[in-house]
């Protein structure tokens, strides 16, 4: 039987991964000069929702708060989700919790709903940090 995994889940595991390459990526940089420019600011000058993640993630990290505040404040959210996430997979590995139940269609679309607000108040912050906005 193949192992389900929510959301939450997928999405905290993401953050972990993300907090890893966050904390070697200065290195990686330093050494090589390659960095990750937006596709859609690079093609359009218009920056995307996700546009300073790399850089927010990177700040928080390294405990840089405010910087990653600026940067782009969606990483908290993400931060936030991996500190709930991370503790919840390690104990559905260890069988102290149950697996995840597939959600209800409301509960779906309430959590899209919550994500397209998030995603357009992120490009919002974006827009305006650019004085686009």
């Amino acid at each position: 039987m193949s192992r389900q995994y929510s959301v939450p889940e997928r999405l905290g595991a993401f953050g972990l991964t993300v907090a890893a390459a966050a904390a070697v990526w200065p290195a990686v940089t330093a050494g090589s000069g390659v960095g990750l420019p937006c596709p859609l600011r690079w093609a359009t000058g218009v920056p995307c929702p996700a546009c300073g993640l790399t850089t927010a993630s990177v700040d928080l990290v390294h405990g840089h708060v405010l910087a990653a505040l600026g940067a782009n404040p969606a990483v908290f959210g993400l931060a936030l989700l991996t500190a709930v996430a991370v503790p919840l997979l390690a104990l559905r590995h260890l069988g102290a919790v149950r697996p995840p139940e597939p959600w209800s269609p409301q509960a779906r679309r309430r959590v899209a709903v919550t994500m397209l607000a998030a995603a357009t108040a992120s490009w919002l912050f974006q827009l305006h940090r650019a004085d686009l906005f």
